[in-house]
This record gives C-alpha cells, structure tokens and sequence, in this order.
C-alpha cells in the first residue's frame, strides 16, 4: 500500500508512517453531547470511518480511540434548561449519538473514553506539567505558560501556521481568568455555584477543554502515536494546545506522526445555526435520505475541502444511487438470463469490459492513496456503472459465456470497492422503494392493473398508465420476469 495522507502540521502529502508495521493508532476528537449529533459531524466522522475501512481492507489494523467530552460548559448550560443534571444530559445525548451513528453505519471505534471516567488521570497530568514548570495554580485554577513551553520547544502556533502575534490577537481572556499571559490556557477550572466538581490539590473544579484529549490520547495510543484527527475548526486552539500539552508531558516532539484534518460542512453556503433555522440532525437527514445517499453526498466531495449540504444534493446522490442498483439490476438479469453461442463480437465486448473493470479497480486504489481522494475513486466506480448500463442498452441479444465472465467479475469488483467505501451493498442490491408504504402499495397496483389490461389486449388504456406513470418519474420495463419499475 502506498498510502500518502496531508499532514496539516508539514503542509504536504506524505507516506502513512506508523510506530509499528500495518498498524495504526488514531485518535479522533469526539462529542461534547449536549445536543443531537448533526449532519456536520457525521461529515468528520465518515472520512476516519473511511480511513479505518481502508486499511483493514489493505491487511492493516486500526486501533481508534475517539472521546466524549462528557463535561463542558455547554453540557451544564443545557442541564440548567432542561432542569436536569450534567450527567444525564451527556448520557442522553451520547446514547442518541451511538444510535445515530449505528444508523449511518459508521464503524465503532476501538476504544471511546469519556472524560469524567478519566479524572484522576488528568488530575496526575496537570501535577507533572506543575512540577516541570509548564503550568501554574491561581486561585483554584491551574493555567498553562505557553511562553516557558515556546522557550523549550520552539513549535507553538506551528499546527495552525499563526505567528505570535496573531496567535495574541485571536486569544480570548475571560472577565474572571487570572494568567500571566493572554496566551496561556486553562487546565484545571474551579468550580463556580452550582457547577458539577471534583476535589483536587487546587479546589474544587473540572478539567479545561484542551488536557482531556492529551491525558486520554496518551493513555490508550502511548507517546509519539501516528494519526490525529478531526475537524478543520480544532486546529487551533484544540490541537495546537493539545501538542504543547502532550510534548511537554512526554517530551516527545513531534507528538503525533500526522495531523489530519476534515473540512467544515455548510448549509446553503451558511454556517449551520439553529438562529438561522439551518440546523440538520444527523436523525433526520437519515429518515428523508437515507444511510447510503448521505454516504454518497459525504464521500462525493474531497474530504479535506468544505463541502456544502443542501436538499438539492442529497436528492442528486438518492438519483446516482438509483443508477447504481439499475447497474446491478441489469448485470443480475444478464447473468441469469439463457447463454448465447460464442462470437468474435461477443469475445471483443467482453474483453473491452474486461479491460475497463481492471483498469477502474487499479485507478480506485490509486485515487484512495493519494490523501483518500473519495471523490476520484467513486467517479471510477460509476465508470463500471455506467459500462453496465450501456451494455444493458446497447446489446440485445443473449450474453455468451466470455460476457457473463466480465459482467460477473465487474458486479464483484464494483460490489466490493462499494463495500470498502462503507456502502451497504445489500440494501443496493434490494428492489427499489417508495419512501411512503401506501404509495408503494399504489404503484404495484397500477402495475397489476396494467398486466391485466395488456392480457386483455386493451392496450391504449395499458400505455396511458405506463405514459401517466412516466410523467410522474416513475418509468416501467416489462422483462421475462415481470414488470420492473424504477424511478426517472
């Protein structure tokens, strides 16, 4: 495998290199679980799913930790409105999360530590960081230096590519923070009225955003590990925060191989925002598009560059789906169908399908290792679609045994890459539905209507329902099994 991933923290492409050989340690930035997962991230999520999905599928294994930040801000405002505690909201959101994701078939990570499991931990972290001199206490809370770590390791803002300055002006200093520098970032929060806590050497209080993910990457993945990922919004302060912190814990530098980050969904070309009205739950894109048709929308679009979700595209990747199961369809009937006598036409048909198939299965391998360009490997497999429906149109007479071949080998090539992608061939494979039972109901009513007005012979009120039918985007093939229909 000759896999080569952007590495935000060199600006390039480079080679997959790992601690071990055909092995990988992730880590991945989960949820705060304060609110329904939405359509934004499960966009981040989908391109580790992928990455995970392609190297096991090359022999590699993946050993992916991926977070819940279980206490935040946000999670106790959310509690104060609901009048119910930190604790039962994070539950309750993660439990709809994992729901959600099952749904969307996204893979299970190996390891999903939360954040209130891992106190003691933090706690013991922030104390080596106090004792090496990279963090100080001020009445009850505990900050970083980022000017003692930039004296030693000489990288701060290097993730984000920021320079001081910049870095000074984007730094936010709260009315009750007391730190040396504007800089310097919360590890350890003391705890206000009312607020979830936990005793430590300083007080009462909670961890900062930023140590979470250090203490628990570094405790299931170990010091340097390979890959980092997440969302193009946690480059900084996230992860650039989390590379101080992990470095100077471990004195590791670089901390993490490659830094690999997702671009930002959008709505409209809108920032999602509930103010906005533009807020889509991952639950209910689901329910009106589907678990294959969000993967097709997500995966369509390189995943470092910002992909914009409208209504209007997921309804485009529902129709290229439908050309996909027609694909299938078509390959199925010819495969099952009686076998012709061989020809030289026949022969040259078969080796040109032959050629295409081998030729997309090499130039699909090439797309995903070059940075997991999806986009580029799935316009190879609607290359194999598009093949099988043009053999579907264009040869009428009976396959011979050379055709049946290809055709066979190209169903299992495309069925396979399908599945690499995290495709759910199955459901591809099944006939067509209506979302609404009653309307599929109706349909195959008109259908049988039809059947029998054609046994009739009443054959002018038979092709006005098939023409009705047509106008409705609903088109009707009669084959030796019966009428099939599909959509336009």
């Amino acid at each position: 495998m000759n896999l080569r991933l952007y590495n935000t923290r060199t600006r390039k492409k480079e080679p997959l290199q790992t601690r071990e050989p055909n092995v990988l340690h992730m880590y991945v930035c989960g949820l705060t679980p304060y609110d329904s997962m939405h359509i934004g991230h499960a966009r981040a999520f989908m391109v580790y799913d992928v990455l995970h999905r392609y190297l096991e599928h090359r022999g590699w294994r993946v050993i992916h930790v991926q977070n819940w930040t279980d206490i935040d801000d946000k999670i106790i405002q959310r509690a104060n409105e609901l009048g119910l505690s930190a604790k039962e909201v994070s539950e309750k959101f993660i439990a709809e999360a994992e729901e959600d994701c099952r749904n969307l078939d996204l893979l299970q990570p190996t390891i999903t530590p939360k954040v209130t499991e891992h106190i003691p931990d933090i706690i013991k972290a922030i104390q080596i960081l106090i004792d090496k001199g990279y963090a100080y206490a001020r009445g009850g809370d505990v900050y970083f230096d980022v000017s003692r770590y930039e004296s030693e390791f000489h990288d701060y803002g290097l993730l984000s590519g920021q320079t001081r300055d910049e870095l000074i002006a984007g730094a936010r200093v709260a009315p009750d923070e007391d730190k040396d520098d504007p800089m310097d970032f919360a590890l350890w929060k003391a705890a206000k009225l009312n607020e979830p806590f936990w005793d430590s050497p300083w007080g009462k209080g909670r961890p900062g955003w930023h140590i979470e993910c250090s203490v628990m990457s570094l405790k299931y993945l170990g010091a340097p590990f390979d890959l980092h990922g997440g969302a193009t919004d946690l480059v900084f302060p996230h992860h650039e925060n989390e590379i101080a912190q992990s470095q100077a814990l471990t004195g590791f530098k670089p901390i993490v191989t490659c830094w690999m980050h997702a671009g930002v969904l959008t709505v409209a070309g809108e920032k999602m925002s509930k103010s906005l009205g533009n807020f889509v739950t991952l639950r209910e894109a689901l329910k009106r598009h589907g678990k294959n048709a969000l993967r097709l929308l997500y995966l369509s679009t390189h995943y470092r560059s910002p992909l914009d979700f409208s209504e209007e595209r997921a309804e485009g990747a529902k129709a290229s789906l439908r050309r996909i199961r027609t694909a299938l369809e078509v390959i199925q009937n010819k495969l099952t169908s009686e076998t012709s006598s061989e020809t030289e036409e026949s022969k040259g048909r078969a080796s040109e399908l032959t050629q295409l198939v081998e030729e997309s299965t090499r130039l699909f391998y090439e797309a995903m290792d070059d940075d997991l360009n999806t986009a580029e490997a799935i316009g190879y497999l609607f290359r194999m679609v598009g093949a099988a429906l043009t053999f579907g149109v264009t040869v009428k007479e009976l396959p011979s045994r050379s055709e049946k071949l290809a055709l066979n080998l190209l169903k299992r090539r495309l069925t396979k890459l399908l599945s690499v992608l995290g495709f759910d061939v199955a459901e591809l494979e099944e006939p067509e539905r209506l979302e609404d039972a009653l309307g599929e109901q109706l349909l195959n009513l008109l259908i049988e209507v039809r059947s029998q007005l054609r046994q009739r012979k009443i054959f002018d009120l038979a092709d006005m329902v098939r023409a009705k039918l047509n106008q409705l985007g609903i088109a009707l093939e009669d084959t030796p099994n019966g009428t099939k229909w599909k959509r336009l």
